[in-house]
Order: structure tokens, then C-alpha cells, then sequence
């Protein structure tokens, strides 16, 4: 096994991910199988409960781990399918290291940084770099490692430590360090390509032979945008389009909003009516959940092509109650416990106490009711699909069949039959809500079905596509 390491310097946010993603693609097209370990040093055992405001989006996994975004852009740029284990954190190394003492494996041991610390990040990294990732059996040939943070961070220093220890035992011919840092410009001028008199003085002064300092300019990339606008940009390409994307911030469409910002409100929907889509995303808390409301309900009343994730779908749902059935106070448990139509509830198996890795989380299977909605055919006619999941509330099944007999349909379901995954609205060009997250599997070559049926609607394409690939051409 050989190890690439990428370490960054000064600053975070440097670009470290897309450059062990990139390194990685080059690997691969030089006919090596490769694999990702992400190493963040936060004291977090995983991702799950860090606000994205802080640290960004949070990535699920097939097993259900929710991890750095970063091992989103592993998973897309190689095309493998990594495990929570790929994600290294501080709180699972302590975790590992005080349960084994806990048992009596350093009995009569002072547990210290070093070696037991340092001892458990490289039995970690070893174990994991040879576990298959992309469907062979066999062990990859090159683990790509990013460590998060900057180098001199405190928290930082047992990780440098082990992976120094790791280049001694596995040899120089078997390690390769990368690191990635900021060399600014001072002044208006603007950056410039490196100067071969800065590399020479670098070289000077970090060992590094001149030849080896690469100039990596800031150009624009989709590494920028967000998480799901990537679904659709993969969705876009599937249809020999460029998106354009217009961010709207819900709470802007409420009617409070258009007593204290006038111009907000005016242009969130003057924006909304120009859509030739809406897609309303996963989230949590009750902040502009009645803008959203107001989105999913101008999108079915105008036959607007809609699609709700997660708790888009959830928004649908409470917002066909209240409009179509007439449940004034239709709303979900995670909004207001008391309401008197709880559309959407709290899943039964959750924890009330404990918010880390108490969701449904992970790959699920989803089986269709009947071959002929939209969303069976879009995902070819398969009989069931796995999808990443990642929520603690759903559809209350007590009030599926009212729902359905007013003409709402849940087309997709779990192996049980009572938790909803997939609706639609019979009759409108594209009205879809899934409870699962296909952001989390979409590739550039292989576009997620409810993206892609939502592109195709908005330049009313969709009934072409879906007769063409009926017939299998």
C-alpha cells in the first residue's frame, strides 16, 4: 500500500479536498485503484450534529455514517463507495483508546498521547486504507489521506505525529506528502503566478526541491456551490444544459417579511414566479418553514415542476393538508407538538435525548407501489431503489389514505409498507417528494433520477425522455 498525505498550511479552506479528490483522479487514470481517508481533528466523533453554518454540509454514507463533506467529493470523483470508518475524528480515536483501556488492554499501562494515541491513528489508518471500496476485493493501491486544519493547530499534533511515525514504517518509497498552502500578494495587483525566485526561496528554506512547487491559481469550480446544487448541475449536464440558479430565502416569501423588508419580500417572489422549477432542500428547525410552505403551494397551484427533499417532501405534505384538505392546523411534530393534524411525526425508533447518530440514517430500500408513476420510470423501471437517508421525522402513516383519497399518492415505501419514501401529485407536470437524499449518490456521469425528471420538466423535455427510454433507446 502507498500513501499520499495532504496537509495544508496558514489558513483553512485552502482547497485541500478538491486536491486530494484531484490527486486521486490522476491516480486512477493511471490504471491505480485508489482509496480516501479524511482526517478531522474536531473532537466530534462524527459530523451529525455540527451546525453547516460552522462546518459546512454533512455527507451520509451508505452505512449511515454522516461524515465531512470532503468524503462526498472522495466518493464522486473516484466513483467508490466509502465507509464512516473513512472518516477519521479525535473523538473516535479517544473513544477507541479509553474503551481498550477500559477492558484491560494497557493493563498496568499509563495511557499517554504517545504511543497510545499515535499507536491507535495508524492501526486505524492501516485497517481502513485496506478495506475495498470500489466493488473489487482486493485492497486499493493508493490510500490519498487529507488531514483538515492547518498544520500547527493543537489539536492537530498527535495526527502529524502518527502519519510521521507511518512514513518511517512503511518507507519513502510508500509515502508521499503534499502540502498545500497560501502564498499571498500584497498590494491591488491581484494574484500572480508563482515566480520562479519565490519558488527558489521557498526551496531555500522547507527542503523542497524547487521542481516540486506547483502553483495552483484560484479559478472558479463547482467546488464552491453547495452540496445540492451539484446534484442538479449533474442533472443539467445529463441534458446538455448549464443551470442557473436562483437562491431564495423562504422566510423573504412570508407575510411578516413583507412588513419588515418590503424589497426582500418583492424580489424573493417576483424570483419565485420566474422559476422554471423549485426545489425545496433538506433541513432542520422551524426557520422559514412558512416560506417554504408558501413555495411548494404557488409550485402545485401553477404546475410549476417541484421537488421536495426530505423536508421538502414533509413541506408538501403539510402544505396539500392545509390547502386541499382543509387541515388549517396541518402541521409537522417537529414544528408544534400539539397541532390536531400531525401530518408529520416523530419516528417512533428516535431518540427524544440524544441527537449524534439517532437518525434514520444510510442506504434504505425503497420499493415502488406501481411501475407506472413518474418516478419508477425515471429510475428505469426498477422495482426498488437504495437511497441515503438522513431525518428523524416522517409522514404519519394514521393519515396516509386521507392524504391519498384527496389525491396526494405515495408511490415509494419502505419494506414495511408504513413509512412513505416517494410521492407525487398525479396530474401536474412534475410534483415529487422524497424522503431520502439522492444528492448523496448523484455523479457527474450519472445523474440522480428526481434531479434529472425535475431538469427534464422544467424545459419540457419529460414526456419525451420517458417514452425514449420506455423503449429502451
Amino acid at each position: 500500500m502507498k500513501y499520499v498525505l495532504v496537509t495544508g498550511g496558514v489558513v483553512s479552506g485552502l482547497g485541500k479536498g478538491v486536491t486530494a479528490s484531484s490527486i486521486g483522479v490522476v491516480l486512477k487514470a493511471c490504471g491505480l485503484r485508489v482509496t480516501s481517508i479524511k482526517i478531522d481533528p474536531y473532537l466530534n466523533t462524527d459530523a451529525g450534529t455540527m451546525s453547516p453554518f460552522e462546518h459546512g454540509e454533512v455527507f451520509v454514507l451508505d452505512d449511515g455514517g454522516e461524515v465531512d463533506l470532503d468524503l462526498g467529493n472522495y466518493e464522486r470523483f473516484l466513483d467508490v463507495t466509502l465507509t464512516r470508518d473513512n472518516n477519521i475524528t479525535t473523538g473516535k480515536i479517544y473513544q477507541s483508546v479509553l474503551e481498550r483501556e477500559r477492558k484491560g488492554d494497557y493493563l498496568g499501562k499509563t495511557v499517554q498521547v504517545v504511543p497510545h494515541i499515535t499507536d491507535a491513528i495508524k492501526e486505524w489508518i492501516q485497517r481502513v486504507a485496506n478495506i475495498p471500496v470500489d466493488g473489487n476485493n482486493e485492497p486499493a493501491d493508493v490510500c490519498v489521506i487529507e488531514l483538515g486544519g492547518t498544520v500547527g493547530d493543537i489539536e492537530s499534533m498527535p495526527f502529524i505525529e502518527a502519519l510521521r511515525q507511518l512514513s518511517f514504517t512503511v518507507g519513502k518509497e510508500n509515502f508521499c506528502l503534499i502540502h498545500v498552502s497560501l502564498i499571498p500578494v500584497l498590494g491591488v495587483v491581484g494574484e500572480q503566478p508563482l515566480l520562479e525566485n519565490t519558488k527558489e526561496k521557498l526551496s531555500q528554506f522547507c527542503h523542497v526541491p524547487a521542481e516540486n512547487i506547483l502553483n495552483v491559481h484560484d479559478v472558479p469550480n463547482i467546488w464552491h456551490v453547495p452540496l445540492l446544487l451539484r446534484a442538479l448541475l449533474h442533472a443539467c449536464i445529463a441534458c446538455s444544459m448549464k443551470p442557473a440558479i436562483d437562491w431564495i430565502a423562504a422566510s423573504d416569501l412570508e407575510d411578516e417579511s413583507a412588513k419588515s423588508t418590503p424589497e426582500a419580500h418583492a424580489s424573493a417572489w417576483k424570483t419565485l414566479k420566474s422559476a422554471s422549477c423549485v426545489l425545496v432542500p433538506g433541513g432542520f428547525g422551524d426557520r422559514g418553514i412558512g416560506g417554504m410552505i408558501l413555495a411548494a403551494k404557488y409550485a402545485r397551484e401553477n404546475n410549476v415542476p417541484y421537488l421536495g427533499i426530505c423536508l421538502g417532501m414533509q413541506i408538501s405534505v403539510i402544505e396539500f393538508a392545509r390547502s386541499v384538505l382543509g387541515w388549517e392546523d396541518a402541521n409537522s411534530e417537529e414544528f408544534d407538538e400539539k397541532a390536531s393534524n400531525l401530518v408529520i411525526k416523530f419516528m417512533p425508533e428516535g431518540s427524544r435525548t440524544h441527537m449524534g447518530n439517532t437518525m434514520r440514517l444510510g442506504s434504505r430500500k425503497t420499493l415502488f407501489k406501481t411501475p407506472h408513476c413518474v418516478t419508477s420510470k425515471l429510475y428505469h423501471n426498477s422495482r426498488f431503489v437504495d437511497e441515503r437517508h438522513r431525518h428523524r421525522y416522517e409522514v404519519n402513516p394514521n393519515l396516509v389514505n386521507a392524504l391519498e383519497d384527496g389525491g396526494l399518492k405515495f408511490v415509494g415505501r419502505d419494506e414495511s409498507g408504513e413509512r412513505m419514501e416517494i410521492l407525487e401529485l398525479p396530474g401536474h407536470p412534475y410534483y415529487v417528494g422524497v424522503q431520502f437524499h439522492p444528492e448523496f449518490k448523484s455523479r457527474p456521469g450519472r445523474a440522480s433520477a428526481p434531479f434529472l425528471g425535475l431538469i427534464l420538466a422544467a424545459t419540457n423535455q419529460l414526456e419525451g425522455y420517458l417514452k425514449t427510454d420506455q423503449n429502451g433507446s
